[in-house]
C-alpha cells in the first residue's frame, strides 16, 4: 500500500527548490570540503575528513528522504471540501473555553506542522479534534496535561 504525503502546492514547490539546492550547491559545498580536508594529509588520523565524509552521507541521507517523500506527494485539492467544516487547509478561528484565549489554527499535513506560525497538523491531538466541526460547534481535544474544550468562531 502506498503511504501519500499530503502537501499543498506551495509546500511542494518548496520541498522541490530546497532538494535542487542540496543536490547541485549542497553537493559541490561538500566535495570542496572533502578536497580541503584531503588536503592535510594523512585520512587515518584526519579528524576533518572524517567529520566531512560524516557531513556526506547525512546531506546524502537528506536528499534521500526528500526524494522519498516527493515521490509519494499528493497535491491537496480543497475545491471539493465545503467551506462550512474544518478540513486539511482551513484555518480555524477557536476559543480555548479552559483559558478563554482565542487561536487561530491552520490544519496542515505533519510535514507541514509550525506551532510558530499557526499550522497544526491534522493528526495532533488539537488538529483530530477540530477536523470534520463546523461552526458554532465546540470540541474536545484530548491532551497530555488532560482535555481542552475548544468553540469554533469561525472557518476560513
Amino acid at each position: 500500500m502506498q503511504n501519500f504525503v499530503y502537501l499543498s502546492q506551495e509546500k511542494l514547490i518548496e520541498l522541490e527548490k530546497e532538494l535542487k539546492n542540496l543536490k547541485t550547491d549542497g553537493r559541490k559545498n561538500m566535495a570542496q570540503r572533502i578536497a580541503e580536508a584531503r588536503s592535510y594529509g594523512d585520512l587515518s588520523e584526519n579528524a576533518e575528513y572524517d567529520a566531512a565524509k560524516e557531513a556526506q552521507g547525512h546531506l546524502e541521507l537528506k536528499i534521500s528522504k526528500m526524494e522519498e517523500m516527493l515521490a509519494k506527494a499528493k497535491i491537496i485539492d480543497t475545491s471539493r471540501f465545503s467551506d462550512d467544516e474544518i478540513h486539511i487547509l482551513s484555518t480555524a478561528e477557536v476559543k480555548n473555553l479552559k483559558n478563554n484565549k482565542t487561536y487561530k489554527y491552520t490544519l496542515v499535513s505533519e510535514e507541514e506542522a509550525d506551532l510558530q506560525n499557526g499550522k497544526i497538523a491534522i493528526t495532533s491531538p488539537v488538529g483530530s479534534a477540530l477536523m470534520g466541526a463546523k461552526k458554532g460547534q465546540t470540541v474536545e481535544a484530548k491532551v497530555p496535561a488532560g482535555i481542552i474544550n475548544f468553540k469554533i468562531l469561525n472557518i476560513e
